[in-house]
């Protein structure tokens, strides 16, 4: 799959259309049609990513696996309560209860965010 392919699919799961993301990515309205010829940029790929809630080694082919992977979020399972802390603070477990409910109800919904 290529990397104008892989966008497109993960385009169609939000709804969009390659000029959609472009635009959401700050980017020209065709940017990402011209990549089926050209290369993109550092920094033009990073910010589609980034739209499309995905890596870039997913789109540059280098992972089949679309979930995102970055240093700035650390994986954390608040299912079995492993968030103990934001900005050095103890959060509350009726916070977390909060925002267990939250996220439950837009998985029951079929939100994506």
């Amino acid at each position: 799959m290529t990397l104008v392919e892989r966008i497109k699919k993960l385009s169609k799961k939000y709804g969009w259309n390659l000029q959609t993301v472009s635009q959401k990515a700050g980017l020209g309205i065709n940017a990402i049609y011209r990549w089926k010829d050209q290369t993109p940029t550092t920094d033009s790929l990073a910010a589609v990513a980034k739209v499309l809630h995905t890596s870039t080694d997913y789109l540059l082919g280098n992972t089949d696996d679309p979930s995102p992977v970055s240093k700035d979020h650390h994986a954390v399972d608040i299912e079995n309560d492993e968030l103990l802390s934001y900005r050095g603070r103890p959060i509350p477990e009726d916070y977390l209860d909060i925002i267990k409910n939250l996220m439950d109800s837009d998985i029951q919904h079929g939100r994506k965010r």
